[in-house]
């Protein structure tokens, strides 16, 4: 590499996706602020088990490592959260005790966290409260909802990805085409357009850093896959699209309908982003999901 600076990828992340904090927000939702603020006080001291998303956020902060040549991080990780400071001190310790290497954040006391990933630069938003994703989604952010999911039993080195098509990578208007005209209207449609690079979605932008980042290992530490509903003809836009984009995916599924669970689960996907809660009913039983809450229907 040249060793000119490029802008690191930046998640950002609520603390309840990174570790668990069931038993402190039981205590909130049955007692109050003020309850909840005592018991973490009380807490501050104890390290909090690590949440669904914990495991991808180490590998996210690994790559730092494996790119030591050079100077500035490719990945940072940034906590924005409802806590107060003052709440927020046990999440910070529990940070220092598993050596994540995350520094920023903030921490709004119960006010709006999504307004805050714009000025943080964040590529990338993950939370596990559903109103704050779907508001960073209408400001134009990549944001996803974590779900209770099964964590990988298996974990490797690698960083594993997987993304739906369809209102994800893509916009949605071959979604709209499939509402209004049914499956056969949706195949003839794309067909007719294979040669017209869709839209791209929320994720694109994401997926496009992701795919920097590839090129800049020459034994890249991440894999990415597209996992979608599509199947022959549709799939012929999708791949001539990834080709206009310059974006390559390390492997592509098109499942025609099957159930995603079991594919990501052999892909052996750290998480899995798709727009359709039934997709992710499926794959969180497998893997970590993020549901991406924009109205479309099905891929």
């Amino acid at each position: 590499m040249s060793g000119i600076h490029e802008k690191p990828l930046v998640i950002a992340i609520s603390s309840r996706a990174l570790f668990d904090l069931t038993e402190s927000h039981q205590v909130y939702s049955s007692e109050g602020v003020d309850a909840y603020c005592e018991y973490q006080i009380k807490h501050e001291n104890e390290i909090l088990e690590p949440g669904v998303a914990f495991l991808m956020v180490q590998k996210f902060l690994a790559l730092n490592q494996a790119k030591n040549e050079q100077r500035y991080p490719c990945v940072e990780i940034v906590l924005i959260s409802r806590n107060s400071a003052d709440t927020g001190l046990r999440i910070f310790n529990s940070i220092e005790h598993y050596q994540l290497n995350i520094t920023r954040a903030a921490f709004t006391s119960g006010g709006i966290p999504y307004k805050y990933v714009s000025p943080f630069g964040a590529d990338l938003f993950l939370s596990t409260d559903p109103q704050d994703v779907s508001q960073a989604l209408l400001n134009g952010h990549a944001a996803a909802t974590i779900l209770p999911s099964q964590a990988r039993d298996d974990p490797d080195d690698l960083l594993r990805i997987a993304f739906d098509g369809d209102s994800v990578l893509f916009s949605d208007e071959s979604d709209k085409i499939y509402r209004e005209q049914g499956i056969d209207g949706f195949a003839k449609h794309e067909k007719k357009n294979a040669n017209h690079p869709l839209p791209g979605g929320p994720f694109k932008s994401f997926l496009g850093t992701l795919h920097r980042i590839q090129k800049e290992h020459s034994d890249s530490p991440i894999r990415t896959a597209l996992v979608t509903s599509r199947s022959a003809p549709a799939h012929e836009r999708v791949i001539k699209t990834l080709r206009a984009w310059d974006i390559r995916i390390d492997e592509s599924f098109f499942l025609g309908g099957m159930k995603k669970g079991i594919f990501l689960k052999c892909f052996g996907a750290d998480i899995f982003f798709d727009n359709q809660q039934v997709h992710c009913d499926t794959a969180r039983q497998y893997v970590t999901t993020g549901h991406v809450p924009i109205d479309s229907q099905p891929d």
